[in-house]
C-alpha cells in the first residue's frame, strides 16, 4: 500500500510539473494563437504562421453553447501532405480517444491536439514548428473535418 501511495504521489506531482513547464513554454512561445470553433462548426481562423523552428502556443476555445456530446470541438494538426478526410474517417469510431485514428500510420501524422472540448473549455497546445510546409489542421469530432479546418504555414 505504502509502494502504491508513493507512486500515486510521484505521478501527480510529476503531472503538476508538466503542467507548469506547459504554461512556462506558452508564455515564452514565439507565435500565440487563439483559435475560437463555435456552434455552426467553424473556426475563427483558417490560417496560421510561423517560422521553422518557432515555439507556438495555440489556445483553442469553445465558444459555442451546445452540449460536447452533441457538439464537441478540437484541433488536430497534422503534417505536411496529409489526407485529412483520410484521417478523420479513421477515427470517426474512436469517441474514447477524441475521434483519433488507431492505426498506427494515421496516428503518426499528429504534430500536436486538443482534446475534446466542451462549449466554454479551452486548452492551450505548445509545440515547435517543424520544417517548411502547410500542416493542415482540423476538428475530428465526426462530420466537422469538412467545413472546421485551416492550414499552418511554416516558412
Amino acid at each position: 500500500m505504502k509502494k502504491f501511495l508513493l507512486t500515486t504521489a510521484a505521478v501527480a506531482l510529476t503531472t503538476a510539473i508538466s503542467l507548469a513547464d506547459a504554461k512556462a513554454d506558452a508564455a515564452k512561445a514565439d507565435v500565440k494563437v487563439t483559435i475560437t470553433g463555435n456552434d455552426q462548426m467553424k473556426y475563427d481562423k483558417g490560417e496560421i504562421e510561423a517560422k521553422s523552428g518557432q515555439t507556438i502556443a495555440i489556445t483553442f476555445k469553445n465558444i459555442g453553447a451546445l452540449p460536447k456530446e452533441a457538439m464537441g470541438h478540437n484541433v488536430v494538426i497534422l503534417k505536411p501532405g496529409s489526407d485529412i478526410t483520410k484521417f478523420a474517417i479513421g477515427g470517426v469510431a474512436n469517441k474514447a480517444g477524441d475521434y483519433l485514428p488507431l492505426d498506427p500510420a494515421l496516428a503518426a501524422l499528429v504534430v500536436a491536439k486538443t482534446k475534446i472540448l466542451g462549449p466554454k473549455e479551452e486548452e492551450t497546445i505548445v509545440f515547435k514548428a517543424g520544417a517548411a510546409g502547410d500542416y493542415p489542421f482540423l476538428c475530428t469530432f465526426p462530420g466537422h473535418f469538412g467545413i472546421m479546418k485551416g492550414v499552418l504555414k511554416v516558412k
